[in-house]
């Protein structure tokens, strides 16, 4: 672990011993998130994935009837009541920072870490992919950068710890995030 790689923000209180992941898409919640939950014993879930498990069809399809709005109000039900669970390391959709509710709840019930990757690593990780709603677009790049330029200052307020995920293995992320959460007593 690097300096570079990991970057902590001091937070308040003690909060019960849940992990919130929040990050681009394409930075690796969900591959970071199962792999922290096995090694801390917790449970892990994906916001995106109880989603399309509740309602029975996929977030494209969501996106296409209810829109993006209807989709980020679907999400922040569905991070109000997962976030406080116990034990839990949860990986949230990219966009779900945008909804003023949800980032409180985050801040108070538990630990955000964000994992920080660029937009060429984005693009590398997404490439290809049709269940991504906002990058079936003529230009993924410029997409991918506009959303950055709204969400980045979201997802650094929030962090309470920032791990840099570009050329990382998934097994040293999840070391230095284990190692940072122990140290700050964040968990047992």
């Amino acid at each position: 672990m690097t300096p570079s790689d990991l970057e902590s923000a001091p937070r308040g209180s003690e909060r019960a011993a849940r992990v919130f992941l929040i990050g681009p898409m394409g930075s690796g919640k969900s591959t970071v998130g199962r792999a922290l939950a096995s090694r801390l014993g917790f449970d892990f879930l994906d916001s995106d994935k109880v989603i399309e498990d509740r309602t029975g069809v996929d977030i494209p399809y969501i996106f296409e009837r209810e829109g993006e709005a209807g989709f980020r109000q679907r999400e922040a039900r569905i991070i109000e009541e997962l976030s406080m669970l116990p034990r839990l390391v949860l990986a949230t959709g990219g966009g779900a920072i945008l909804d003023a509710g949800t980032r409180q709840h985050l801040a108070a019930r538990g630990t955000v870490v964000y994992l920080e990757a660029t937009v060429e690593q984005q693009l590398r990780r997404t490439r290809g992919s049709t269940h991504r709603p906002l990058l079936q677009t003529e230009d993924p790049r410029g997409r991918l950068e506009q959303l950055m330029t709204v969400r980045a200052p979201l997802y650094q307020s929030l962090a309470d710890l920032t791990v840099r995920t570009s050329r990382r293995k998934v097994a040293c992320m999840v070391e230095d995030i284990t190692t940072w959460l122990l140290a700050n007593g964040r968990v047992s």
